[in-house]
């Protein structure tokens, strides 16, 4: 089963590779720590190498860490395939880079809920430290990769931003504190990390995925704030320096035990992006009422982030946003082709249906965690969402003549609206029908089917990609599958991921309506512009 991809390019900005210095060429897997903490230095270069691979065309975690874009890749022992998830992928990039440059390592290996939890990864009050490992000169470097796929989860970062002896800490809202490297925490589960932030404030990130694909977006309203127990937003690597280490003859460092800063002691670390702008509350449960103030302008916390990386004062440029807006969102219908391919290579469509959904459609394990879509799927509407409001918005600043607008035009809506429409000519699309007959997409067409994807990997291809009429007779699925899809409609025209709800309804109760919401709502970007346009 193939699917045509299309260019990146457009979304992508490249930049030359950057050179390490004394880039180790050994194709061992040993550990061999050299120095007792990371510097300045080591922390830029860091960054420097998270941009290459975000800069890059990678589109798997192997791939990423096997491919020009990383300089460590001909000391990679052959024979190992590189794979991580979401959760992992921090501390995954993280620990590769301590290893091949000989930097200290620590990890939270265990951690347990604050009160009751059904869920570790879901906890409401968040969870709390349990056990650390240490990796120490001697370690097999595979084995702790190994061991961090198996030990870390979105759990691990569910951590209250006062706690100390955790491996990240919670950063000021400002320029350099946000940087590449810095890991970004949605308590709805999902991890990435900030590769490239724009002059104008904007930040790209990096994210992987159960299947081991890697993606790129920007930071948005994906990203959910939470209480600060949950431990949600932007965290850094905490310093941590190697005590009692003995130097060997060779220069590595034996033993010893790792030693993390507490927040006290971490210039850089602020809690801001919990409580906003006018100092801590009495008590964290007012979190909701702290407000963002900027040069005495009030402003939404998702502003206030862009103002403060952008130099302090928030400037749009529309057209060029509306563009990349469409090419980001093309690029993950990309990615979600990606994942449809790899749930059919492996025969879901082909197995029966289950009697019950997962106990939640967002957080689960097995096949469904690997092969269905329900977290992609509603991110990628939330994006096509943002897309049209803020369209609107963009709109209204301009006839309101807001300085922070950047544009000489005469005609905004008609401007965007041609804008939008080259970007979306470019974004193409294909898969093959379960007969072997190929369907063309064009991001409109797919825009249109958004809430008839179906995220359930039982179903057929054509309905993974919400075929309809004549385009579905060579669905293989019988009466009852489709039973299945038709009532998977309330779930799907949600975009809200409820990790904390139970979702294991049968057909019948989903028949009845349980779940899910019953209309979708507006991400028709192309409408609205040529309403308006018309209204000039």
């Amino acid at each position: 089963m193939t699917i045509r991809r299309w260019l990146l390019a457009c979304l992508l900005v490249l930049t030359p590779v950057p050179v390490f210095m004394s880039v180790p060429a050994r194709a061992d897997s040993m550990v061999r720590i050299q120095s007792d903490n990371w510097t300045g230095a080591d922390e830029r270069d860091y960054g420097a190498f998270i941009t290459a691979i975000g800069d890059s065309d990678c589109r798997t975690v192997d791939r990423c860490l096997n491919g020009a874009a990383n300089p460590f890749r001909a000391g990679n022992p052959e024979g190992f395939e590189f794979r991580s998830d979401c959760a992992d992928l921090p501390y995954y990039l993280r620990f590769y880079y301590a290893w091949k440059r000989g930097l200290p390592f620590s990890f939270v290996s265990d951690v347990s809920p604050r009160g009751h939890s059904r869920d570790i990864r879901y906890s409401p009050k968040g969870n709390q430290v349990e056990a650390r490992r240490d990796v120490t000169t001697g370690d097999d470097a595979l084995s702790v990769l190994t061991a961090i796929r198996d030990r870390i989860s979105s759990a691990t970062y569910r951590i209250h931003p006062d706690s100390d002896g955790n491996d990240l800490y919670s950063p000021a809202i400002a320029p350099r504190a946000i940087r590449p490297g810095t890991v970004i925490y949605d308590p709805n589960g999902h991890l990435a990390i900030v590769y490239r932030i724009e002059a104008d404030g904007r930040i790209r990130y990096i994210d992987a995925h159960p299947d081991n694909s890697l993606t790129r977006g920007f930071y948005d309203l994906r990203f959910e704030r939470a209480s600060p127990g949950m431990g949600a937003g932007f965290k850094n690597w905490r310093p941590l320096r190697l005590m009692g280490a003995r130097r060997a003859p060779d220069g590595t460092l034996e033993g010893g035990h790792v030693v993390e800063a507490r927040n006290v002691g971490i210039p850089d670390f602020a809690l801001t992006q919990f409580f906003g702008t006018e100092g801590r509350p009495a008590d964290d449960s007012d979190w909701k009422r702290g407000g963002f103030v900027l040069n005495g302008q009030p402003m939404d916390y998702y502003d206030y982030v862009r103002a403060r990386l952008g130099g302090g004062s928030l400037r749009f440029e529309p057209l060029r946003e509306i563009a990349d807006m469409v090419a980001s969102n093309c690029a993950d219908l990309g990615y979600r082709a990606d994942a449809v391919t790899l749930a059919l290579e492996a025969g879901l469509q082909n197995r029966p249906q289950p009697e019950r959904l997962p106990q939640n459609i967002y957080g689960s394990e097995g096949d469904w965690e690997t092969y269905s879509t329900p977290s992609r799927d509603a991110r990628l509407k939330t994006a096509f969402k943002e897309l049209r409001d803020n369209a609107q918005r963009f709109l209204a600043l301009w006839r309101a003549r807001d300085p922070r607008l950047v544009y000489a035009g005469g005609d905004m809506a008609g401007d965007m609206l041609a804008v939008y429409d080259r970007a979306a000519s470019a974004c193409g699309l294909s898969y093959l029908r379960s007969d072997g007959s190929q369907v063309q997409l064009g991001y409109e067409e797919a825009r249109r089917r958004l809430f008839r994807l179906s995220f359930d990997p039982y179903h057929c291809v054509e309905l993974r990609w919400g075929a309809a009429g004549g385009e579905l007779a060579t669905c293989r699925d019988g009466a009852f599958e489709r039973r299945w899809y038709d009532a998977e409609q309330r779930l799907r025209n949600q975009i809200d991921r409820t990790y904390e709800a139970r979702m294991d309804f049968g057909l019948d109760e989903l028949e009845a309506g349980r779940g899910g919401v019953a209309e979708p709502p507006d991400t028709d970007t192309r409408s609205y512009l040529v309403k308006e346009k018309s209204l000039k």
